[in-house]
């Protein structure tokens, strides 16, 4: 490119002050700031590369310099401003003195004071070769983030990794920040969002973010620039599908940046391709429940946003002392099942017991649930899980009936007895009616599972109207 760098406006440029002010050249109709914004949102290629992000030599940056075709290159970022020279305020003609080269002088003359990474954040091409180092500049353009702090060019000049963090994922998230506060805004395009899908973890500067979304998962997982305090708040809009994330800084100062990505940042993939995540919580108390059952009381850790929606569980792996690692929920009920369901009939065996509480207290909540039957299969008495609580709840509230089943009972028992068979399903279906819309939930082992589900089948019920819990 020419040593010579020409005047930015023009001598005779329409933006040269005049009479105490800045001109603007007349756009046609639909060419105004907010008409680009929208541009932009709209998901078209505005670079001709399909997401790619290039290397770019001063050769070929100089060959884009019509205005069918016209390359620039700002502060070592290479844009293919060509859709913006109609948007553009001062006129094509001004923008067309920067085209195929180096427009970052002519810039600052005139518009130093506009964000234009925002602006032309869609037409980014990539990086001027001969500047290996502002390629962190171009991941900190497109996302507000520092480069990765490992390699980032492979060997045709993309940046690894990059188009897997921007590139068909549906869910996009910004940050804002005041002198004490940093607030990142996760949006989801989806109007039943809610905080049971919402898993969010800050642990020594590292903030890891998980929006379930049926059967995908969309992960933002980053090293903060900078230390904050170990609280955050989540908050959930659920008309407009945004989700916000509240942290308070150590240290009243600016951030320029947000963090590093880490793994799986910004992508958006099956939760069963995920893998699962832990984190560490202390054990607080241990009560006898049974003779060989214990409930266990843990604290999450002060940087913990997680809940475990109906018909969830979680995975435990033990370390030394007190503290034990806990996974994201799993499971594969969904909240959706219980819609319009005005009956359900529960058949657990021993602690398969566990995913029926949450259902029994949430359908208990919900006046239109009509009936609410639970089939309790165990070895003993002595084994049955909170059977004085279930006995007051069936007393409280006249929807909820109790039946206990015991396999090897003392001669006094004076309940159900045998295990789960056809003649024990069908007397339990006794006086249901038409219409009832019901839904039937086994949990238990995997025999007597699946057991259960081929007797009610038989007994009329479709798979829709039945589901068996994973373990």
């Amino acid at each position: 490119m020419s040593d010579a760098t020409p005047q930015f406006p023009a001598p005779r440029s329409q933006q040269r002050v005049s009479a105490g002010g800045r001109k603007k050249v007349q756009l046609k109709p639909g060419r105004s700031l907010m008409d680009w914004i929208r541009l932009t949102k709209s998901g078209k290629d505005m670079t001709g590369l399909h997401g790619r992000l290039i290397a770019v030599t001063e050769e070929e940056l100089a060959k884009h310099n019509k205005k069918t075709d016209c390359w620039m290159c700002i502060r070592g970022m290479v844009y293919n401003v060509t859709p913006y020279l109609e948007y553009h305020p001062g006129g094509e003609e001004e923008l067309m003195r920067g085209a195929g080269g180096d427009g970052t002088e002519l810039f600052d003359q005139i518009h130093s004071w506009v964000n234009y990474e925002s602006m032309l954040k869609e037409c980014l091409v990539g990086r001027i070769a001969s500047r290996p180092k502002t390629v962190s500049e171009a991941i900190e353009n497109q996302s507000g983030l520092k480069a990765p702090k490992q390699k980032l060019l492979n060997g045709t000049g993309n940046l690894d990794g990059f188009e897997k963090q921007s590139k068909n994922v549906p869910l996009r998230h910004e940050w804002f920040q005041t002198e004490d506060t940093i607030t990142v805004v996760i949006y989801t395009k989806q109007k039943v969002i809610n905080l049971d899908s919402i898993i969010v973890d800050l642990e020594s500067g590292v903030l890891r973010t998980e929006v379930r979304q049926q059967e995908y998962s969309y992960i933002l997982h980053l090293e903060l620039c900078h230390e904050v305090q170990e609280a955050i708040s989540v908050h959930c809009s659920s008309k407009v599908g945004k989700i916000e994330l509240n942290l308070k800084k150590r240290n009243s100062i600016i951030w320029n940046d947000l963090g590093y990505p880490q793994e799986l940042h910004n992508s958006y993939k099956r939760k069963t391709d995920r893998g699962l995540f832990y984190r560490k919580c202390t054990l607080l108390s241990k009560t006898d429940v049974s003779h060989d059952t214990r409930l266990l009381c843990f604290q999450l850790p002060p940087g913990c946003y997680l809940t475990i929606s109906i018909g969830q569980h979680v995975y435990l792996k033990s370390n030394i002392q007190d503290c034990i690692s806990v996974s994201s929920p799993e499971g594969n009920f969904k909240h959706s099942q219980l819609e319009g369901i005005t009956e359900l009939i529960l058949l657990a065996a021993g602690t398969g017991f566990t995913p029926m509480i949450k259902l029994i207290n949430f359908a208990l909540k919900i006046p239109s649930f009509r009936k609410l039957q639970l089939l309790f299969f165990n070895k003993t008495e002595e084994d049955i899980l909170w059977r004085d609580q279930l006995d007051q709840l069936a007393l409280k509230d006249k929807r909820f009936t109790v039946e206990y089943i015991l396999s090897e009972p003392h001669p006094e028992w004076r309940g159900k007895r045998g295990k789960i068979e056809m003649s024990l399903c069908s007397e339990f279906l006794t006086g249901r009616t038409e219409e009832l819309k019901t839904l039937l939930c086994i949990c238990g082992p995997t025999s007597f599972t699946e057991q259960a589900v081929g007797f009610f089948k038989r007994l009329g019920f479709n798979s829709e109207e039945i589901h068996a819990f994973s373990g």
